[in-house]
Parts: structure tokens; C-alpha cells; sequence
């Protein structure tokens, strides 16, 4: 089914994350990003921009568990963690040798990254390679300025229509609420003694 699925493909999401750990909201993300792509990529990088607490052999294997959490009729995601690299051009140039330059790429990020992008490595030559699709997220409003910035950079953006939820990696190392997570994470992390 994958094979055929992937020989059929011509838009990707990218959509990596430091996921430390994943949440409730990244699989909804996942999960509404899978019915309107072809493929969804996942992976969980360290980014350059955040301090992570755990290692990324851990974060990708919760990444892992979240993912065949979710129930998707069209078995169309898959974690990608060969992809995965600090800088995200990188990511996108690994990806097409994975699937090919002539798929449409969308790199997927949430609006509280939207101010980071400028400091992104070779950003106008990544933003010419891919879509980018923002993913709204509660505390972090989407203001044009920082849009146009984007926009003037040669970015092609396009906003989801859904809000992620208000949960996030770093609110639960925080307060420890499991209740933002998905069951399959919550048993990795007490088996594997995580975020104590």
C-alpha cells in the first residue's frame, strides 16, 4: 500500500519538529495534514533555536508511537527520521532524493516560528524550494509584518484552517500534565524514566 501510494504522490508535508515530547496537538496537526497531502513526513530534529531536554533517539521513538496512533485511511504517514538535519534546507534536499525534485514540497511550521525564519539558514534559497504552511497556534497570532518579511524573502504561505491546541511540549516538561499527551507517549516516557 505504501509503494503504491508513494509511486502516486505529488504533494509532500514536511513537517519536522523537535517534538520533546510529542503532543495531543501534534497529532492532530498530523492527522489533519495527512487528508489534504499525499504524504505526510515526520521527524524530530534538534533545533538550534530551543534547548531540548531529551535525546533525539528518544524524541523520534515517542515520534514513532505517536504517529501509528493515528488512525488514517490513507496510511499516508510515515516518520522520516533520515531526514532529519539542523538546517532545514538540508531536510528539503534529503527529502528529494528520497522522493524526487518534482513533487511539490510544503514545510510545515507552527505561527510561534514565523519570527525565527529570517535567522534560518539560507532561508531565501529554502523558501524557494517549498511551500510553507502555518499552522496557527493559541498565544501566537499571525501579524502581517512578520508575513510580508516572509513573503519579501520569496516565501509562498498559505495558512491552515484549523488551530493547533493549546498544549504544548514545553508546557508539560514544565507542569508535567499528561493529559496533553497520547497514551502510547505517556507509557514510553515512564518506561524509559523521561522528563523527571
Amino acid at each position: 500500500m505504501k509503494i503504491e501510494i508513494r509511486l502516486k504522490m505529488k504533494n509532500i508535508a514536511l513537517f519536522g519538529t523537535s517534538a520533546d515530547p510529542p503532543t495531543a496537538g501534534h497529532k492532530k496537526i498530523i492527522k489533519c495534514l495527512s487528508q489534504s497531502f499525499d504524504w505526510v513526513a515526520v521527524w524530530a530534529v534538534d533545533n538550534p533555536f530551543k534547548n531540548q531536554k531529551t535525546s533525539l533517539k528518544h524524541r523520534a521513538a515517542m515520534l514513532e508511537l505517536l504517529i501509528s496512533d493515528i488512525e488514517s485511511t490513507d496510511n499516508n504517514i510515515s516518520l522520516e527520521q533520515e531526514i532529519s538535519n539542523l538546517r532545514t534546507l538540508e531536510t528539503v534536499e534529503k527529502a528529494k532524493t528520497v522522493w524526487g525534485a518534482n513533487i511539490a514540497y510544503t514545510l510545515v511550521i507552527g505561527s510561534d516560528l514565523i519570527g525565527q525564519l529570517t535567522k534560518w539558514y539560507h532561508i531565501e534559497n529554502l523558501l524557494n524550494q517549498v511551500k510553507l504552511l502555518i499552522i496557527p497556534r493559541p498565544g501566537y497570532p499571525i501579524d502581517d509584518l512578520s508575513l510580508n518579511t516572509v513573503r519579501n524573502l520569496g516565501g509562498k504561505i498559505a495558512i491552515a484552517n484549523f488551530m493547533g491546541l493549546d498544549v504544548s511540549s514545553t508546557t508539560f516538561r514544565e507542569q508535567k500534565n499528561m493529559a496533553t499527551l497520547t497514551p502510547p507517549v505517556i507509557d514510553y516516557i515512564h518506561r524509559e524514566h523521561l522528563y523527571v
